[in-house]
């Protein structure tokens, strides 16, 4: 059983995972495009992380997945990954942090 301060420790080690996880198309990571909601980990180490893409359509969908789920996968005390793919709302340019702006001239 975790303790909230493992729990955080877990959820900030995801977000350091999520932060080298790129968008094929685009050159700037995932967590800082704005595609992941949420991140929830839970006592046992179930984690749940809600995302969406650029694009319903994306051609990349598949990939980008697979590779969020195995990345997560591999952070210490984490025991099972549900995904849960959105697209309400809809992802827009201004759910990217300040820096994914500033890296895609934005800003």
């Amino acid at each position: 059983m975790s303790t909230p301060r493992d729990i955080l420790s877990i959820e900030a080690e995801i977000v350091n995972v999520l932060k080298n996880v790129h968008d094929p198309e685009i050159p700037v990571n995932i967590y800082d495009l704005g595609l992941i909601y949420e991140v929830d980990v839970e006592d046992d180490g179930k984690t749940t992380v809600k995302m969406t893409l650029t694009a319903p359509n994306c051609p990349m969908a598949d990939q980008l997945l697979q590779e969020v789920n195995d990345r997560v996968a591999e952070v210490d005390g984490v025991t099972e990954v549900v995904l849960n793919l959105t697209f309400d709302p809809p992802w827009d340019k201004n759910m990217m942090s300040e820096e994914a702006m500033l890296e895609l001239g934005f800003l």
